[in-house]
């Protein structure tokens, strides 16, 4: 059996649960102007942009090269997290499971937390651990905060 693992950080954000929550739920199609360097292109295939089981493609650029990831929604309104499971895409070539879940914490009556959670099994032993692409997925997190706070 391959290995397997969970990574789990917490990101400081200065925005409120509910913006922070609403840019991740329901408008990915911003991201690519909010926060280009990280996010080219994101393009719905099945679903609504806000809707729980859509699925997206997303383009955007780790570790320098340009990559592609197709995922599965989950949303939990009642939790506030949207979860992304992978389906295909450059991390999906090495993960057999890459599950990505954002979870929005209040701290203060201005600020929260993400609390990300990435659950992965690599395809064999011979592919390296996915922390490249969970300090990704921390980068953008606290990118995305800039552009919460002038919406």
């Amino acid at each position: 059996m391959a290995t397997s693992g969970t990574y789990v950080t917490e990101v400081p954000l200065k925005g409120t649960v509910e913006k922070h929550y609403k840019k991740w739920r329901s408008e990915n199609h911003a991201f690519p102007e909010a926060i280009g360097h990280h996010i080219q292109n994101v393009t719905i295939h099945d679903g609504e942009w806000d809707s729980h089981g859509a699925i997206k493609t997303w383009n955007y650029t780790c570790d320098g090269k340009p990559e592609v990831f197709k995922e599965r929604r989950e949303i939990d309104d009642e939790k506030k997290t949207v979860t992304f499971r992978g389906l295909e895409g450059h991390v999906m070539e090495q993960l057999k499971v890459y599950d990505v879940i954002l979870e929005f914490i209040p701290k203060s009556e201005d600020g929260c937390v993400c609390k990300i959670t990435m659950i992965w099994e690599k395809r064999n032993d011979e592919f390296p651990e996915p922390n490249n692409y969970m300090k990704f997925v921390k980068n953008m997190v606290a990118d995305m905060d800039d552009h919460v706070l002038k919406a």
